[in-house]
């Protein structure tokens, strides 16, 4: 049987609890607050690369890529207009490999594919600009040579000719992973007008 002293206990309990759980919500929110400090953690050196090879080769015109065969300085919007070009950087490594800030390093390997977003033309059929690339971070602008197979060498051999074999292994396995390759991806079609 519900007596009133009962029902007097449980709303008195009732409240310590809600004092309770607002208490812990006041003060998890007040530890999260602390520890998300005043300004964002800087980007770590890999990811600061990659960023920075990614605007360098964007803001390229695409006939600075260094790709034999590829006639991309043709490519135009209409009205002189030159399309925009998107990329995807990954970075498989840099020299020297101690460096601990942007201006220390002097060569970065890794992988690039850009797409030449001309209006209204899907990812699968643009121009694209793909390969593993070094980047000779001491000249200004800064030179990029990209891994491509000739007449007389095959891209494998180049490939290993060119990177140092720890940078060859990953550039023979690693292109750009699913959320790079993601971003990229609705960039371009951004890019591109769709």
């Amino acid at each position: 049987m519900i007596t009133r002293e009962s029902l007097a206990g449980w709303y008195r309990n009732r409240f310590v609890w809600v004092a309770v759980i607002l208490l812990a919500v006041s003060a998890g929110v007040t530890v999260l607050v602390n520890s998300a400090g005043p300004e964002p953690e800087p980007m770590d050196l890999r990811g600061q690369l990659t960023t920075r090879m990614r605007v360098m080769f964007e803001q390229a015109d695409p006939g600075q890529h260094n790709h034999a065969a590829h006639n991309v300085q043709q490519v135009t919007n209409g009205e002189d207009e030159k399309p925009a070009v998107i990329c995807g950087v990954h970075v498989y490594g840099f020299e020297p490999a101690g460096a601990t800030q942007l201006a220390d390093v002097r060569t970065v390997y890794g992988f690039h594919l850009c797409g030449v977003a001309e209006k209204k033309r899907p990812w699968d059929v643009a121009v694209k600009l793909v390969g593993p690339m070094i980047v000779d971070m001491s000249t200004e602008p800064p030179g990029i040579q990209v891994v491509e197979a000739t007449e007389n060498v095959r891209f494998v051999d180049r490939l290993r000719e060119m990177f140092p074999a720890k940078y060859a292994d990953l550039a023979s396995k690693e292109a750009l992973g699913p959320s790079e390759m993601a971003d990229l991806r609705r960039r371009y079609d951004a890019a591109a007008g769709f």
